[in-house]
């Protein structure tokens, strides 16, 4: 297994990376039209759609009957999860809502104009569906992401929150998934996977309520279907495979380095994982750590593959130069495993999430430091922030004027009225001060 290896000194150096990152997104067309067409046969064809797609792609034998998970089920499911995973994974939400409670917006009124009253509401969306993969055919549930999308939802004070998660062979969900819901205080889960649960959230069905707002994890299908829903609902983000950019000095640790850059790289065979440091010996010694690593991972073929496609190793004259390179590559996850890490704090511009420190590796905040692990990729950091409270509330714009105000601000408004070619609108505001 091999990393690229790049050396970055400055601008001039920037295409050939910028080239290799782009490859990574690089579109399949088929994947739109195909999810188009699922798309459309769950618009049509509601329960009985989700059904079918259900049958051919997770349980030959699913009937429409396992489409809802009884809140029976959902509570039995507790006492199949043992005390000390329970406990973890409410100490974990615990955390989770804790610093999302910091993410509440207030409403406002200003009356800082006299005559004039301007404010701001801010309210939940009423429903919010939530997608969350269940990985192996239920084998490996996606806790976290459950915990990461449904409580900004619960803080934000969404009133119903709907769970979607693709069923097993047997067509049942995994109990962890259950019993994190129930937790959680989720009571209207279904077990439907993919684009089809996207749809089936977007549209609404016999036996799934249309929702506002849609957020979680998936792959390409998932990803695409909601791009392709923009118009009806609210999505979390279009985002793409995951990503780690490290910057390391002298004092991080190579066999660290390797661990956390495979903690991504197994993700995904698009996965990213790159270290930038002023130290050819760390890059030479990441290299070589990766290789012994990479042998005794469960995931290795998804790691090599990552790694060999996507993974680099990119040498910088000095940590400003690799300051401004991280920046320019605007990742999910940005580690800075340098003596002095809060020092660079301030050079930052471009990073869905930023971890400071050799003891703060990415995967401490994917499941338990608080902050959300829903990030946008592909360098959107530049434009786009991470899943919050925020992503699940409206703000809805209030004004309010008094006659005196009116009359003194008519005339104004008129003309920049007829400045656009809009007439009537410059009558609207004439008119109330004629008598």
């Amino acid at each position: 297994m091999r990393c690229r290896y790049f050396s970055y000194r400055g601008k001039a150096d920037w295409p050939a990376i910028e080239t290799w990152k782009e490859s990574r997104q690089e579109p399949d067309p088929g994947i739109e039209q195909s999810v188009k067409d699922i798309l459309e046969e769950v618009r049509t064809g509601g329960d009985q759609a989700l059904v079918s797609f259900n049958r051919k792609f997770d349980c030959p034998d699913f009937s429409v009957q396992q489409l809802r998970v009884s809140e029976k089920t959902c509570t039995r499911s507790v006492e199949q999860v043992s005390r000390e995973d329970l406990d973890l994974i409410l100490e974990a939400a615990e955390n989770i809502r804790s610093f999302h409670q910091n993410q509440k917006e207030r409403s406002w009124i200003s009356h800082d104009t006299p005559g004039l009253t301007a404010g701001q509401l801010i309210n939940p969306v009423n429903r919010a569906g939530l997608y969350i993969p269940g990985g192996r055919s239920g084998e490996t549930p996606l806790i976290s992401s459950l915990l990461m999308n449904a409580i900004p939802a619960q803080v934000a004070g969404v009133k119903e929150i709907i769970l979607t998660s693709p069923p097993g062979k047997d067509g049942s969900l995994n109990p962890l998934t259950l019993a994190s819901a129930h937790l959680l205080g989720i009571r209207e889960v279904f077990a439907v996977g993919s684009a089809w649960a996207v749809g089936g959230l977007a549209y609404g069905t016999e036996s799934i309520p249309r929702v506002d707002m849609i957020a979680g994890p998936g792959n390409i299908y998932v990803t695409t279907a909601k791009r392709l829903l923009l118009s009806r609902t609210g999505i979390d983000m279009v985002a793409g495979p995951s990503e780690v950019v490290i910057l390391a000095d002298s004092t991080a640790r190579p066999r660290w380095l390797a661990a956390d850059l495979l903690s991504q790289a197994e993700h995904d065979p698009l996965a990213s994982a790159v270290v930038i440091s002023p130290d050819p010996g760390i890059l030479k010694d990441v290299a070589r750590e990766l290789n012994h690593q990479l042998d005794v991972l469960p995931r290795k073929e998804i790691a090599a593959q990552s790694l060999e496609n996507f993974g680099a190793l990119i040498q910088v004259p000095e940590l400003t130069t690799g300051l401004a390179l991280a920046n320019q590559l605007a990742p999910e996850h940005l580690q800075l495993c340098i003596q002095d890490p809060w020092a660079s704090i301030g050079a930052i511009q471009n990073a869905g999430a930023v971890f400071l420190g050799h003891y703060t590796p990415e995967s401490l905040g994917d499941y338990f430091a608080g902050p959300n692990h829903v990030l946008p990729t592909l360098g959107t950091a530049r434009f786009a922030s991470g899943l919050s409270v925020q992503h699940f509330c409206k703000k809805t714009s209030l004004i309010a004027a008094d006659q005196d105000y009116f009359a003194r601000s008519a005339g104004k408004i008129a003309r920049l009225a007829r400045l656009e070619g809009l007439e009537a609108h410059a009558r609207s505001a004439e008119i109330r001060n004629r008598i």
